[in-house]
Formats: structure tokens, sequence, C-alpha cells
């Protein structure tokens, strides 16, 4: 069976970390037009700096739950027949045993280089500057997609879409594009589609839906399929 995994901001919230946007439309207390677009970035690039730093420190002080566990078990059981592909920037899923996850809208702990287009793991401040470890330059930024960028690796998803068995979402509202169209790639070629989160949408595409925390539904599926 190959089957595409979608993960979305719910999965993470579970661990601790806020979930991208709070109801009044805030992102941790901001505008996410004031620190998650290249033109906030040129406008005040220290106010966003400082954004992703604080973000990236907070992931010290979580650990990943039981249902990246459980997704890491997939992958041990499937093999290269899983894709697992998240719109979250932390590294929950790898700390939680995955080796192959595809980060559409990139990496908190990573840093991308302007002047050279070289990127580098990285765990401490940008906000002061660091030199790039492959040029030396000045121009490093957190490797995140912002709005008005091209998410990471979507050719090779909409690939794995096209010819997967199975789509999962899980913990996702399925408002944001492009993984918002994912359920259509996969329905439009016969898979089947199953939703996992904590709410149910009223208005859903999916085959079906189990509605709970990820932490009780993830794992709960994953005996189902591997057991």
């Amino acid at each position: 069976m190959r089957v595409v995994v979608l993960t979305g901001a719910g999965i993470s919230a579970e661990s601790g970390l806020p979930t991208f946007r709070d109801a009044d439309g805030l992102w941790e207390g901001h505008d996410p037009m004031t620190v998650a677009t290249p033109e906030a970035y040129d406008a005040d690039p220290d106010l966003v700096q400082r954004f992703y730093d604080e973000r990236r420190a907070a992931l010290a002080r979580v650990e990943p739950n039981a249902a990246h566990r459980a997704l890491a078990r997939l992958e041990e059981h499937l093999g290269d027949d899983l894709h697992l592909v998240t719109q979250n920037v932390d590294d929950l899923h790898e700390r939680g045993g995955s080796r192959r996850v595809h980060h559409l809208h990139g990496r908190l702990r990573a840093a991308w280089c302007t002047a050279c287009d070289a990127r580098h793991e990285w765990t401490t401040t940008l906000a002061d500057r660091p030199p790039c470890p492959a040029c030396g330059s000045r121009g490093l930024r957190p490797d995140v997609v912002w709005f008005g960028e091209v998410p990471h690796d979507t050719h090779l998803v909409e690939q794995a879409l096209l010819d997967c068995d199975l789509f999962v979402a899980i913990g996702t509202s399925g408002l944001v594009y492009p993984a918002a169209a994912f359920v259509h790639y996969a329905l439009g070629c016969g898979a089947d589609t199953l939703e996992l989160n904590l709410e149910v949408p009223r208005v859903s595409d999916f085959a079906a839906s189990h509605r709970g925390p990820a932490t009780r539904t993830v794992p709960a599926w994953v005996e189902e399929l591997v057991g």
C-alpha cells in the first residue's frame, strides 16, 4: 500500500506548540503579514529574526507525542511506500523517529543564505547576523516559506499523490494551499482518503473522517493498518 500522510498544526499543538493562527487571526500575537512575508523581512528584519529565534528556542521545550511516534512506526512498516508531508516547521516528526519528511513550509532549525543560496542546520539565534558558514556573508534568514513564496517539494508530493492508494490528513484545517488541494489530487486518481482531526469540518471532501486528538486517533489508525 502506498500512503501519503499530511500533517498540520494540530499534531504539534498536542506537544504544546501554538497553532499557526489564534481565533482572532493573530500568529502568536503578531499579524502574520508583519512576520511572515519577504516584504516584512525587508521592512523590519530585526523583528522577524527575533520572532523566529523565539520560535526556534521554543522547540527545545517540547517533545514529540504519541502521534509522531506512531507515524515513525508506520514508516518502519511501509518504508519508501510512505510519504510523510508536513505543513509544520518544527522537527517533532524527526525527533519522533521519522527519517523521511517533506517540509512544505521549510524548517525552523535551518537557515538559508540569501547571498549564496546555501542551507544550513541551525539551532541558535539569527538576530545577531552570524556569518554564513559557506560564504561568510551575513545574509542568513530562517529557512521557512513565507506568504508569497513557493512551498518546498511540491512536485515530489504531487507525484506521490498521483500514485498513492491512501491519502490521510492529520490535524490540518485544509484551508491553506497548495496542501488544501491534495485531497482532490488523491481522489482524482482513485485513492481512498481519511481525515483525522480534533474537529471535523462541517464540509469535508474526505471519504472518511475520525474525530479526536491526534495522540489517540493516529496510534489507533496505525495499529489498525499495520497490526
